[in-house]
């Protein structure tokens, strides 16, 4: 059976971050996630991690302005610097909170930029970000999203992902593959899941519609999780999904072993 780690960005959203540490452990998990720490002291982080016995399996480089609705800098050829000083600030983290690896969020294609300078741009950041995060014994992940959510995002597509990978590289750099992303833009979760397996380094889940808790849409989590096991895949699975009522009552899908 999965492992199973609480995003914090999207559980337990009624506390404040540093209180749904607690939150998740009473609930049962022994490992979380979120997008960012950096509102935060590296240090209090990690009492609240060692405080519940939670180990922390990922988080996100910086990643522009967020509440501003930039969702990543990695393609934006006029964000190297700013990008360059964001992986540095990820890695202290990174080694204060004992987490093994960071995910870099492509951002969104910019107007009148040359779809050839955007890609070149990113490749060189993201063979940059690895070699400094191998540097510091860490691993690099790159994530499609769905562009639906999030219309304009330069990475959508786990093929995509896997040829930008080859062009950078790097044997620490691997893929974020989110089940609700790719379900919105591929399908063939099972099938996907396989091929790419030896590239995935993190899995994600929500049911669709809705991006709500497994159980809530049409994903047959029950067949995937089986089928996760069959093929091997040993790492976390991070629930960022919005409980579609309160994350307590939405955690009746998850096996109490599991986390």
């Amino acid at each position: 059976m999965p492992r199973f780690a609480a995003n914090l960005t999207m559980l337990f959203t009624e506390l404040p971050f540093l209180d749904r540490f607690e939150a998740a452990g009473r609930a049962g998990f022994k490992a979380v996630e979120f997008l960012f720490p950096y509102a935060h002291e590296a240090t209090d982080i990690k009492k609240r991690l060692d405080d519940n016995g939670l180990t922390l399996v990922l988080h996100n480089l910086p990643a522009g302005n967020w509440d501003g609705g930039e969702r990543g800098i990695a393609c934006l050829p006029d964000r190297v610097e700013e990008f360059r000083v964001g992986v540095a600030q990820a890695i202290q983290y990174a080694q204060v909170l004992g987490v093994q690896q960071l995910n870099c969020l492509a951002g969104k294609v910019p107007v009148g930029v040359p779809e050839a300078e955007l890609r070149r741009t990113l490749v060189d950041n993201l063979r940059f970000a690895a070699q400094a995060l191998k540097a510091a014994g860490l691993r690099l992940l790159i994530e499609p999203i769905n562009s639906f959510d999030i219309p304009g995002f330069y990475l959508n597509r786990t093929a995509q992902a896997a040829a930008l990978l080859d062009e950078v590289g790097a044997d620490n750099a691997f893929i974020q593959y989110d089940i609700y992303h790719a379900q919105r833009m591929e399908g063939e979760l099972a099938a996907t899941a396989q091929k790419y397996l030896p590239r995935i380094g993190h899995i994600q889940l929500a049911d669709n519609p809705g991006r709500n808790e497994p159980g809530t849409g049409e994903i047959n989590y029950a067949f995937l999780f089986a089928h996760l096991d069959r093929i091997g895949y040993d790492g976390w699975i991070g629930c960022e999904y919005k409980p579609a009522t309160t994350t307590e009552a939405g955690l009746a899908w998850l096996p109490k072993t599991a986390t």
